[in-house]
């Protein structure tokens, strides 16, 4: 539905040229929903404006449902556009105007005659939750519902493609819940394919498929959310899952010497993933049962991605080095995601 090809942007800046995003790649499948997840000024909000023709590139190609982007003049694009909405964070509602008039105020730049923009509106605002609000005015509205009148209004023109940028970064966790529930709903019962631009690993693991995290202007990883969360390969990707999925020691041990080679009457701490049947399995029960160490629980959680169990846990093991390799063979073999920290007293 969605490919960027070598995209790259470059603005000018009062130093000189600033390169935004650098040779950007990506594919987006029909029907999914893709995160995009980076810092602040490292070039999301760029790439999904690039992705709308908002910002032309400077460079590269962007083809959207088999029309490539780059190549059209401004009349073109804004029938394309039609095709492709967006939310932003700040709603970006008519103040004077109701919620109604909200929702039709692009039906109406299309010359869509009144009967057709009721007939559509009114099921719009039964989706989004809205249908008692259709006479009030965004003052009276709370943030969770000045968003829906933002989707509402998004899904006016029957777009394919909707693009989220931070469309919950102004709204509190319940809300954002909420909104991002959505924004699901909507995605499975409209087939709608769903771009969302966000800082936060949470709105990821909420609702997307795949994710790509971007670092300075590249891709620094991508690939299914499920696989990125649970084993990051980059710096940046470890800083964003580990505000869910912890990778810091207990305070307990923070300030404790590590060692990598064994010490006696230590311990040796290893974090162990637990993904899909896994997760299920009661690998610390038989380890205990099957080896001769002492076994300590020292951190563990339990959740869910897109439906597959997932859990992570550090473990501090006492005994014979012999026993402790044994053992540790015998959690790679489980197919766990093993981690050794080292050895602390």
């Amino acid at each position: 539905m969605i490919r960027l090809s070598n995209l790259k942007k470059t603005f000018q800046g009062p130093n000189g040229p600033v390169e935004a995003i650098k040779e950007i790649n990506i594919h987006v499948e029909q029907g999914e929903i893709f995160g995009i997840v980076g810092l602040s000024g490292a070039g999301k909000s760029t790439l999904v404006r690039c992705i709308n023709m908002l910002e032309r590139p400077t460079s590269g190609t962007v083809i959207v449902d088999g029309r490539d982007l780059t190549s059209m003049s401004e009349s073109q694009l804004r029938e394309v556009r039609k095709s492709i909405a967006m939310i932003f964070q700040h709603f970006n509602l008519l103040s004077s105007a109701t919620v109604y008039d909200n929702v039709a105020f692009p039906l109406r730049l299309s010359n869509t005659p009144e009967d057709k923009i009721r007939e559509k509106v009114i099921p719009l605002l039964e989706l989004v939750g809205l249908s008692d609000k259709a006479d009030n005015y965004p003052a009276q509205l709370s943030g969770g519902q000045k968003q829906r009148v933002g989707i509402a209004r998004a899904l006016a023109n029957n777009p394919k493609v909707l693009l989220c940028d931070e469309a919950t970064s102004a709204l509190d966790p319940q809300t954002t819940k909420a909104i991002l529930a959505l924004i699901k709903d909507i995605n499975k019962k409209m087939g709608l394919t769903v771009v969302v631009i966000t800082h936060e690993m949470s709105v990821i693991t909420d609702i997307c498929d795949r994710v790509a995290v971007i670092s300075e202007g590249v891709v620094a990883e991508s690939g299914r959310v499920l696989d990125i969360f649970t084993n990051p390969q980059c710096e940046i990707t470890k800083e964003f899952t580990s505000v869910i999925l912890s990778r810091e020691l207990p305070d307990a041990l923070k300030n404790k010497e590590l060692n990598q080679e064994p010490v006696n009457g230590a311990q040796l701490l290893i974090w162990l993933t637990f993904v899909g049947n896994s997760a299920d399995e009661p690998v610390l029960s038989t380890m205990i049962r099957k080896y001769d160490a002492d076994v300590s629980i020292l951190y563990g959680m339990v959740g869910e991605i897109q439906s597959t169990p997932f859990g992570r846990m550090l473990i501090g093991i006492t005994g014979d080095t012999t026993i402790i390799k044994s053992l540790l063979e015998y959690l790679k073999d489980r197919q766990l995601m093993v981690e050794v920290v080292g050895y602390v007293k």
